[in-house]
């Protein structure tokens, strides 16, 4: 692999746990970190465990490759004796179960959740984030939930832990990559996005295979367990989804347009 794609995220050791975030389903919280930043940590001991974590580094280091603005990710490391001493016994469980490596998002502090009615999204950078979500799956950016947030007058991306939803049973995982994304015309941004075809071929030639398996190496070895041998196995799956996906990018970006026009 070109050494030019190879990327790390940064480990921190999560030294204070904040407040719970309860409007996630997965009960996500506010920690405090030994880096003394606060982060948004996604907890490994969670419904749905590691496989919302393998989706958020996949979806969120993909749309920083693509120049979307999105939180630093971090491993975030929690240890054995970090609960002990929380009250509330639903947390406590949390904690309990997830000692170990968890994912930590850089919290933006004073950041506001975006409002369609207040801001306008432009074409090309609307175009870019539903591209996104058609190539990861992501039911989440709706305008009941647009996981998207203003922060210094900037829009940045969070939350992409109901993506790839297919690794949940992986049942027909092949022939899903190849599928259109139907629930795109729920996509919040999708009325101002005029600009697919350019932003198709513009994001097709930075994704490359090398990038996109540079992107898939950062899973840890110990999430990757259950359908397949071995973390290597888990890992070509991954990146034969997302290469496919892209290779088939019309499908999914002709779905787009057709659930654009029939809305506008």
């Amino acid at each position: 692999m070109n050494t030019d794609y190879l990327l790390e995220l940064r480990t921190v050791n999560v030294t204070r746990y904040v407040t719970p975030l309860r409007e996630g389903g997965s009960m996500p919280a506010i920690t405090e970190a030994d880096d003394d930043f606060l982060y948004v940590l996604k907890f490994r001991g969670a419904g749905q465990g590691v496989k919302v974590l393998i989706a958020e580094i996949i979806g969120g280091e993909i749309a920083r490759l693509l120049g979307l603005k999105v939180p630093e990710l971090v491993f975030a490391n929690l240890d054995e004796a970090f609960g002990r001493t929380e009250p509330d016994e639903e947390i406590q469980d949390l904690l309990k179960f997830s000692v170990g490596l968890n994912l930590g998002l850089h919290y933006l502090s004073s950041a506001i959740t975006f409002d369609p009615t207040v801001t306008t999204v432009n074409a090309r950078l609307a175009s870019e984030i539903v591209w996104l979500d058609c190539l990861i799956t992501n039911m989440d950016r709706t305008p009941r939930n647009t996981n998207m947030l203003i922060w210094n007058k900037e829009l940045w991306l969070i939350d992409h832990g109901a993506s790839l939803y297919f690794h949940h049973s992986w049942q027909n995982w092949e022939e899903q990559a190849k599928r259109p994304f139907t629930l795109i015309k729920e996509h919040v941004l999708l009325p101002q996005a005029s600009e697919l075809q350019q932003v198709d071929a513009d994001f097709r030639e930075l994704l490359t295979s090398e990038r996109i398996r540079a992107i898939v190496a950062l899973i840890p070895d110990e999430w990757l367990t259950g359908a397949f041998d071995t973390p290597q196995q888990h890992r070509e799956a991954y990146s034969y989804f997302l290469e496919t996906r892209i290779a088939n990018s019309e499908i999914f970006v002709k779905e787009a347009q057709d659930a654009r026009k029939a809305l506008i």
